[in-house]
């Protein structure tokens, strides 16, 4: 990939993603074999007067042999050093950016029992980080890069170096990077969701009822006080605009945590902790998961669900026209970052608190008795089809046919 080209996603990830301010901190979540790109956001993000830049380097390699190989004991520990890591970054009110790429299969094989408790206590570990991330107390915002297994698995027809070119068109495609403008494309980005989210926050919907081809038939009740987002959020600290998600294309609010009842059934596959879950459906009763099944890694999907009784609870319902640009390469990407901005989606576990009025100053029980739900994880999966139908229920019980066919019709 040409190198004009990457600087300019890399400055797309620390002006318009992160927006970083003269003066802030910024920490930078990178894979060592994303170092050279790595390097170029590090770079931005000092040409953008940031007083001090911070590397958090990861290895795909030595996590997996960790997974592997290392004394079961340690997967119930984690370390108070790396609480404390983060305890001093969110205090200096860090800017957070994080470049994404991995291998799908990346844990596969790997006892999922060992996933699941590593996961649990690191969830109980950083839920005070976790939490300022998902207030927006601290702006942060996630890409990602090729890798040549994950290239390899999108586009398997065609040699390592092929694939690995045609995922980073496709990245920048996807991303909206590839223009001689990316920082400005996406401000013209930003203000096509301005009428789709006035009108359903003007609308107030009691309720949603979703059906498609699959076999979704889905009512989601939404939490009082709700608030639709979409195409960017605001630092709750210091205003300043950011996106979180490059790309983005979802316009997302929050269910009532005890109002969901159906069945829905995922139209992609679940790229989770490098395994891969497919052909995967669930009941809900009174916003409950009450069964569930999975053609395969149908454990990994357990031990997200038994992560805790929130992660059996949905957090988010997210909207995407299948016209999106994402949608129309027909490219599964086996990545979620991606795949969720394809398809509309659902997330099991954590909401957001900036999807209700004033959620972002209320304690957990204050948001949870309001209708919002906690809990330790947050996993998008995606339910969208091309015939997706959406119906917004008023409180009276009336209907209006909001989403046909994929695409809103309001």
């Amino acid at each position: 990939m040409e190198k004009s080209k990457l600087m300019k996603y890399a400055q797309l990830l620390v002006k318009s993603g992160g927006n970083v301010q003269p003066g802030q901190v910024v920490v930078i979540g990178c894979g060592v074999e994303h170092a050279e790109f790595g390097r170029m956001v590090q770079d931005c993000a000092y040409d953008a007067g940031a007083s001090e830049v911070v590397m958090d380097w990861s290895d795909d390699y030595s996590a997996r042999a960790k997974y592997l190989r290392a004394d079961s004991k340690i997967f119930d520990e984690f370390p108070q050093w790396k609480v404390d890591w983060y305890k001093h970054y969110d205090d200096r009110g860090a800017v957070y950016l994080r470049i994404n790429g991995s291998d799908p299969d990346l844990l596969a094989g790997v006892d999922p029992d060992r996933l699941r408790r590593f996961a649990k206590v690191a969830g109980v570990a950083t839920r005070p980080h976790s939490a300022i991330m998902m207030s927006n107390t601290c702006r942060w915002s996630v890409l990602a890069i090729p890798t040549p297994a994950w290239a390899k698995k999108v586009f398997p027809d065609v040699t390592e170096a092929e694939a690995i070119e045609k995922l980073w068109d496709a990245i920048l495609k996807g991303a909206r990077a590839d223009g001689a403008d990316p920082i400005a494309d996406w401000e013209a980005h930003k203000g096509n969701f301005a009428e789709r989210v006035n009108y359903l926050n003007g609308k107030a919907f009691d309720a949603l009822r979703i059906t498609t081809g699959l076999g979704t038939d889905l009512t989601i009740g939404l939490a009082k006080n709700h608030v639709w987002v979409g195409g960017g959020d605001i630092g709750k600290e210091d205003g300043v605009p950011f996106f979180p998600n490059l790309p983005t294309e979802e316009i997302f609010t929050m269910p009532d945590r005890m109002r969901a009842n159906g069945r829905v059934v995922a139209s992609m596959p679940l790229s989770h902790q490098g395994n891969l879950i497919e052909g995967f459906e669930m009941t809900f009763k009174d916003g409950l998961v009450v069964d569930y099944k999975a053609d395969k890694n149908q454990e990994t999907l357990s031990n997200i669900l038994s992560m805790d009784e929130g992660a059996k609870r949905l957090g988010e319902v997210a909207l995407v026209a299948d016209s999106s640009p994402i949608s129309r390469m027909g490219i599964l990407f086996y990545n979620t970052l991606f795949d969720e901005n394809a398809s509309s989606h659902l997330a099991l576990g954590k909401a957001y608190p900036n999807n209700m009025q004033g959620g972002d100053d209320m304690e957990t029980d204050a948001l949870v008795a309001a209708g919002g739900n906690d809990s330790l994880v947050h996993v998008d999966f995606m339910f969208g089809t091309p015939d997706m139908k959406v119906v917004g229920i008023a409180a009276d019980g009336s209907e209006t046919v909001f989403f046909e066919n994929g695409e809103f019709i309001k």
